[in-house]
């Protein structure tokens, strides 16, 4: 069991509860945030053709920009599981919103973990009916951190004051991580008065610089989903300031799932600067991230330098790129400059390799163009733990 973690502040007008309601073992997995007013909301979703039943009912109920509820469950994604599945997942919420005597349309359903299986909707009715008010608690985040668990070897979660307000962030994330967003869960809380029309471009782009940024194996989920509610009880906040919070509350959550990938040792860190643009540092930088080679050399500290060179090499739509203005530093090592390679102690680069953060610095020498991704080392555990998922 995970111990629950706190949060030193919450946002206001924010309830919460955590409980265990037997959908596949004795740990945490269904939990319930609830808003006392209704919230301006944003949402981003999975771009899978295969989405799950709880990502078309949310895309409906975000339509007009509002919501007041979210409810979660862990080891069941509700994917793949046809018309029973999105009458489950409209059900849900409907029970939610009864308890709370709120629209159906204002509560969030999202789900995570195995594919393909039905939910098993008799324990979410008892979980819920009669159950659901005198369980409610303003400082209960943490235990939904831990509800929102499959893979993860801890909770992930945040938050920072900005003005009046405050800014919570929970996520989970550790498997099938990949661009453009992952399988990830990331659920953001604020007191903050914002309107509908500022919290989605502002949440955009903040979701462009985190969550479209990290990547553990290449492999994009069916459930991904990103939740931004502002209930207002704080009072005007500064929106540039707010969105600044925003934007490092997600990037801190990003590389927290990025250090928490399956079966991981090291955080990896790439990133592409004096690109042609943003998109050429970006699809450069995730080639390198992704590279099983790159992950598996930092994995084994192994100095094998040239594997970096590898994947970026393979990315042979980049027409514009010259070996010779490449350069390449692993750490303040540079590895690769002016189209040689550079006198380089391996024992000193084998020692920087077997920290727990390891970051790789790639100027193209091209133009202004920059970015920054986040991955992890590929281990036997990303083997064991995806081999026996299901068992």
């Amino acid at each position: 069991m995970h111990a629950i973690p706190t949060l030193p502040f919450y946002p206001q007008g924010f309830l919460s509860l955590a409980k265990n309601i037997g959908i596949k073992d004795s740990s945490l997995d269904f939990a319930i945030v609830y808003s006392t007013v209704r919230a301006a909301a944003a949402g981003l979703f999975t771009q899978s053709l295969f989405c799950g039943a709880p990502i078309v009912v949310g895309r409906e109920h975000l339509a007009d920009g509002y919501a007041q509820a979210l409810v979660v469950n862990s080891k069941n994604a509700n994917v793949a599981t046809g018309r029973r599945g999105l009458e489950a997942a409209r059900e849900i919420t409907r029970l939610v919103a009864a308890e709370l005597n709120i629209a159906p349309q204002d509560v969030i359903p999202s789900s995570t973990g195995v594919i393909g299986q039905p939910l098993p909707l008799d324990k979410f009715r008892r979980a819920i009916v009669g159950a659901v008010r005198q369980e409610l608690r303003p400082d209960a985040l943490g235990a939904v951190a831990v509800a929102m668990m499959t893979t993860d070897t801890r909770p992930k979660l945040t938050a920072c004051r900005v003005g009046p307000a405050v800014l919570a962030g929970l996520a989970k994330g550790a498997g099938m991580i990949a661009p453009n967003m992952a399988t990830m869960l990331a659920f953001l809380f604020t007191d903050a008065a914002l309107p509908p029309e500022v919290l989605r471009p502002m949440l955009q782009r903040a979701v462009a610089v985190s969550f479209n940024r990290v990547s553990v194996d290449g492999d994009t989920s069916t459930s991904d989903t990103v939740l931004l509610m502002a209930n207002g009880l704080a009072g005007a906040v500064d929106p540039a300031a707010f969105e600044q919070a925003l934007t490092e509350t997600c990037i801190f959550l990003a590389k927290e799932i990025a250090r928490d990938g399956e079966g991981a040792t090291k955080l990896l860190e790439v990133t592409v600067t004096r690109a042609r643009d943003t998109q050429q540092a970006e699809r450069l930088a995730k080639a390198v991230v992704n590279s099983p080679l790159v992950k598996t050399a930092v994995y084994g500290a192994d100095p094998n330098w040239g594997r970096v060179l590898m994947a970026i090499g393979k990315c042979h739509e980049e027409r514009d790129l010259r070996p010779e203005r490449v350069r390449v530093a692993f750490g303040d090592t540079c590895v690769f400059a002016d189209g040689e390679p550079q006198a380089v102690d391996l024992q000193r680069l084998r020692a920087y390799l077997q920290g727990p953060e390891v970051r790789i610095a790639i100027d193209l020498g091209l133009h202004d163009g920059e970015a920054t991704v986040w991955g992890c080392d590929l281990t036997e555990g990303y083997v064991q733990i995806n081999a026996l998922y299901t068992t």
